[in-house]
């Protein structure tokens, strides 16, 4: 099997959808010999923030001695960038010998009698195999959807359990208040292991935390948002101050990045406590070197260029107040592609106050919401000149010919429209 072939044999799972349930995923971990067996995990769950979180924690655990695996999804420009071991991607010659060996063991759950592995399955299962193979001390392992069910959860027990802010996503799957939201992620808690490790947010979200920490008696260290206080924010990054930490760095753009920072600084406070070799020294070293692309990401200077893929108003509303704190006063040229099954109409009321000019496109995506219909919700929410292109590269070639230097552009509302338009600016690898 080559590299391409399994990447089609993925796409071909990928259309049975998501399946909230963790019978199959068991068993398929048990059919190859259960990899997830015998590492540490930082597993973390949550709407928004996870992918910052998984960001940060790697980085730190890295600059810390320790060979780290990291799991994310989605990924941005290549398959591979989901799973990686102290910041190298995993080669394709292993993606495509793991998921022929991860085809054999389907085709023989199949004949015990299970459903077939959703995509998502397959590629927990893939990232598993790597990162037993590669001899990890410790992965990060980001959540795919919820938790309680999630694929990632069929591990034991974890160092620590990071549970970061909730937002309205998923709403069919996970419930359609914030309360049940956070039951479903909340379920990632296991008696085994570390504390769990929370991003501070509404009292009832907090109340279900506490309420599931009690429940599996489980240390519960809350990461003071309100106390990370921003000494200086640019372009060129943030530095900061949480509790006696001062003069703390980070690459990352955004207010919101001061919180999820904290979370990872309470984390690695945490495992220090508990004998994990990490000094203050290297918890700096690695926020600092933290990289995660996609998030408020400048790709051109004169004028500015930001892509940020937001795509619930969660996100947008963090993208709206990051925008007011690095440019005081000013406004944007928008470009903006969202998934139909998105709440892209909250996204659009949130942004529009800062919109100077409003560019539509759809994203390349099955779900995507045409762009004609994208302008035509934008012409209700806001006076801006609108206009709508069918492509990135139709819309950022009309954008930038007509850009004064001192403008700012903004793409957003979509993860999967950031590879695009990072290519387009020749940003093909991290």
């Amino acid at each position: 099997m080559t590299y391409e072939e399994a990447l089609l044999l993925l796409d071909r799972a990928s259309k049975s959808g998501s399946i909230l349930e963790r019978d199959v995923m068991d068993a398929l971990l048990q059919e190859i010999g259960n990899p997830h067996l015998g590492m540490q995990y930082i597993h973390i769950a949550g709407t928004n923030g996870k992918g910052s979180a998984s960001a940060y924690m790697s980085s730190i655990l890295t600059k810390s001695g320790y060979r780290t695996g990291l799991y994310t999804s989605p990924y941005i420009q290549e398959f591979t960038e989901r799973i990686q071991v102290d910041g190298v991607q995993i080669p394709k010659d292993a993606i495509a010998e793991i998921t022929e060996e991860l085809d054999r063991a389907s085709d023989r759950l199949e004949a015990k009698g299970y459903r077939r592995p959703t995509v998502f399955e397959l590629i927990t299962a893939l990232g598993f195999i790597w990162f037993k193979r590669e001899k990890c001390d410790v992965v990060v392992l980001e959540v795919g959807m919820g938790g309680r069910l999630d694929a990632t959860n069929s591990i034991t027990e974890a160092a620590a359990y990071l549970l970061m802010n909730i937002g309205y996503d998923h709403m069919a799957e996970l419930g359609d208040t914030l309360e049940l939201i956070a039951g479903e992620k909340a379920g990632i808690l296991k008696e085994k292991g570390g504390p769990a490790i929370v991003y501070e947010q509404t009292p009832e979200v907090m109340e279900v935390f506490r309420a599931a920490c009690r429940e599996k008696n489980k240390e519960m260290i809350v990461a003071q948002g309100e106390k990370a206080v921003a000494k200086s924010m640019t372009i060129d990054g943030t530095v900061f101050d949480y509790k006696q930490y001062k003069g703390l760095r980070i690459p990352l753009l955004g207010v919101y990045q001061l919180r999820n920072a904290a979370v990872a600084v309470e984390c690695a406070m945490a495992l220090s406590r508990r004998g994990w070799h990490i000094t203050e020294k290297t918890m700096r070293e690695g926020l600092a070197a933290a990289y995660w692309p996609g998030r408020v990401e400048v790709l051109q200077r004169e004028p500015i260029v930001i892509v940020d893929g937001a795509h619930n108003p969660q996100g947008t509303t963090a993208l709206a107040e990051t925008l007011r704190a690095i440019f005081p006063g000013r406004k944007f040229t928008f470009v903006c592609g969202v998934l139909a099954d998105k709440d892209y109409d909250s996204s659009l009321e949130v942004i529009a106050p800062l919109t100077e000019k409003f560019n539509a496109v759809a994203p390349n995506s099955y779900r995507a919401l045409s762009s004609e219909d994208l302008a035509r919700e934008m012409r209700e929410r806001s006076d801006a000149p609108v206009r709508s292109f069918e492509t990135i590269p139709e819309a950022l070639n009309a954008v930038l010919a007509e850009a004064k230097k001192e403008d700012i552009i903004c793409v957003f509302g979509s993860l999967y429209q950031v590879g695009d338009v990072r290519s387009y600016f020749g940003r093909n690898t991290f």
